[in-house]
């Protein structure tokens, strides 16, 4: 292990405890390349360890009363926001974004709400039938230990997103963060123990390896993963033989279609934030952009002026509102894919190459892209938006839904029936009209096609947590 000073070493919570590892890496900020602490390298005797403890109190916390798990959310809300200039710290220098705006501060007002109002949700029992013949009841048990595997962009409010629907629905939880980002996450399910009894919620940090035991686990239940569409094969794979319940949200490649009553001034602003948040390391983010000709330029031109005012730097100077890419094969990806687009015909409007040191690529807007390129056709997850012309809308629509991904789509326009009828049309999870990347804890969140399975948030999100349990008596 390095010696760096000023470097925290964190450690694992399992039952309760800190655990603490063999080995421990370096974390370091993709702004500037310094370590900024060190995670333990968990094992697999550290995963059976927590997988054992969660198991063990899963029997008491399925048991417990409803309104003991309402409780225990909301004590994890007010330990959040008593302890979120600390968390929200952790976030920028782990991820790199921007302490303000839609950076890192917005990320744990997110973490707060979501467990908020996860803690008002309820699954009460629904009678489907009570006469003479029968009285049939519904039910909805939690289905026991969830793992939970969380990737780098977005990592205390995914986190959240798993943890509080599984504890409050009666399940325990193990969970690994991804390798890049664990220190916030560590952090966070060490507060959590402050407030939930021990066993409850546990995490295990280290490589992706860990990810592999997690899927194959013989006494986890269910799997609930946030990444790569790649990653979600393999783990669909590798939780097949016991039948484990899944949740995976995976790649998104976001299409939004710009319409010709659309007034260039008025979209260039939700168009820009709606891909290029967290500099577009986000699955919802939109990660493609079909324009009508007739209004073509006059959009390219509003996006790169917008582009103009918007400054990015390292995340820690408040006034930046964007920071870099969060790792090296992520920025290496954004890099090669913007060079394949040069050498294709696609035309730099702003941006285009490295900045600096660190991991930092400015916004890029691509027009002249097309269909076919490995821009267009793959999702960059980075601050690059090809720009595509089109002439007929069917042509746009058409383009938007043949690719394997079904996340999110929008459409931008002026007339309702218009943008009524597109949407319609469009293949995604959800689809926002004149807005885009825009989730709430009570709507229902989930991909199509190779962009998932299952669904989060919402009575609906709940309900992913449980299997249903009919008691079916004679009259």
């Amino acid at each position: 292990m390095d010696t760096v000073a000023d470097a925290e070493v964190f450690e694992m919570m399992i039952n309760g405890k800190q655990k603490k590892a063999g080995h421990y890496d370096s974390v370091r900020n993709p702004a500037d390349l310094s370590t900024i602490g060190f995670a333990p390298r968990g094992d697999a005797e550290a995963l059976d360890e927590a997988v054992a403890a969660a198991r063990a109190a899963f029997a008491d916390w399925s048991g417990r009363p409803e309104a003991e798990r309402q409780e225990a959310c909301r004590a994890i809300a007010n330990i959040i926001a008593e302890n979120q200039a600390e968390l929200a710290r952790l976030v920028t220098l782990e991820t790199g974004k921007p302490l303000k705006g839609l950076g890192a501060e917005f990320e744990i007002g997110g973490c707060i709400g979501w467990s908020q109002a996860t803690a008002e949700f309820s699954l009460p029992p629904t009678i489907l039938q009570d006469d003479e013949n029968a009285r049939i009841e519904l039910r909805h048990v939690p289905v026991g230990v969830v793992g939970s595997i969380t990737p780098w962009n977005w990592p205390l409010l995914i986190a959240v997103w798993h943890i509080l629907p599984a504890i409050r629905t009666g399940n325990t939880v193990v969970i690994k963060p991804s390798p890049y980002s664990p220190l916030g996450t560590l952090r966070l399910v060490e507060l959590m123990n402050e407030v939930l009894p021990a066993g409850v919620v546990n995490v295990v940090s280290g490589g992706n390896e860990l990810g592999a035991l997690i899927s194959s686990h013989s006494d986890i239940d269910k799997i609930v993963f946030t990444g790569s569409t790649a990653t979600g094969e393999k783990i669909m794979q590798a939780a097949a033989p016991g039948m484990k319940r899944l949740t995976l949200e995976l790649g998104g490649n976001d299409a939004g279609i710009v319409l010709p009553d659309a007034d260039p001034s008025v979209v260039a602003e939700g168009i820009f934030w709606g891909a290029f948040i967290n500099a577009g390391q986000t699955c919802a983010a939109l990660k493609r952009l079909y324009v009508h000709s007739s209004i073509y330029d006059d959009v390219c031109d509003a996006l790169v002026a917008y582009a103009s005012q918007v400054p990015m730097g390292n995340g820690l100077i408040e006034t930046n509102a964007l920071g870099p890419l969060q790792n090296q094969n992520q920025f290496e990806k954004v890099k090669d894919l913007v060079e394949d687009a040069k050498r294709s015909g696609a035309r730099v409007l702003t941006g285009g190459s490295p900045l600096g040191s660190g991991y930092f690529y400015p916004v890029t807007l691509l027009a002249d892209a097309k269909d076919g390129m490995r821009v267009v056709d793959q999702e960059q997850f980075g601050p690059v938006l090809p720009i595509i012309c089109y002439d007929e809308i069917s042509e746009a629509i058409e383009s938007a839904n043949h690719l394997p991904f079904g996340l999110c789509a929008s459409v931008w326009g002026s007339d309702k029936d218009a943008l009524a009828a597109v949407a319609d049309k469009l293949v995604a999870g959800t689809v926002y009209v004149n807005k885009h990347a825009d989730i709430a804890p009570h709507v229902p969140f989930g991909g199509v096609k190779s962009s998932g399975l299952g669904v989060e948030f919402g009575i609906d999100g709940l309900k992913a947590y449980t299997n249903i349990k009919v008691i079916n008596c004679a009259a």
